[in-house]
């Protein structure tokens, strides 16, 4: 006797929505490709895809499960620091590049930003009694 399969098992997962903490795409200052580049790859990691480089990097060093989209644009190049949660995929900060290191006060923002999701996160749920 064939097996049968529930009726969801073939669909793709939902995307995971976006949590903005900080910074947002928008023409100026991103131009029409970069801003569809960048909404492309926020796409793929809403969907649950691992991206690599040339489109993203590990970064430790602002936490676990953080990472940097890479998106050229024009005369530019931008970063979006992310981190990927189970149910949401957190926005951290947008900006211009313009060194080869990610900048120190960037890195400290993202992760005050993260602390603060997270302390509020966990209040929600004791309060919920979760």
């Amino acid at each position: 006797m064939a097996r049968t399969r529930p009726a969801n098992e073939d669909e793709p997962p939902a995307p995971k929505p976006l949590v903005w903490l900080h910074g947002e795409i928008k023409t100026p200052p991103f131009i029409s490709e970069g801003r569809q580049e960048a909404g492309m790859l926020l796409r793929l990691l809403q969907q649950g895809e691992s991206l690599g480089m040339p489109h993203a990097e590990a970064v430790s060093e602002v936490g676990p499960r953080c990472g940097a989209l890479r998106v050229r644009d024009a005369e530019q190049n931008w970063r979006i620091m992310y981190r990927i949660d189970v149910d949401a995929i957190l926005i951290l900060d947008v900006y211009s590049k313009k060194t080869r290191r990610i900048p120190g006060e960037v890195i400290g923002r993202c992760r005050e930003r993260l602390k603060r999701y997270d302390e509020a996160a966990r209040s929600i749920k004791e309060q919920s009694g979760n």
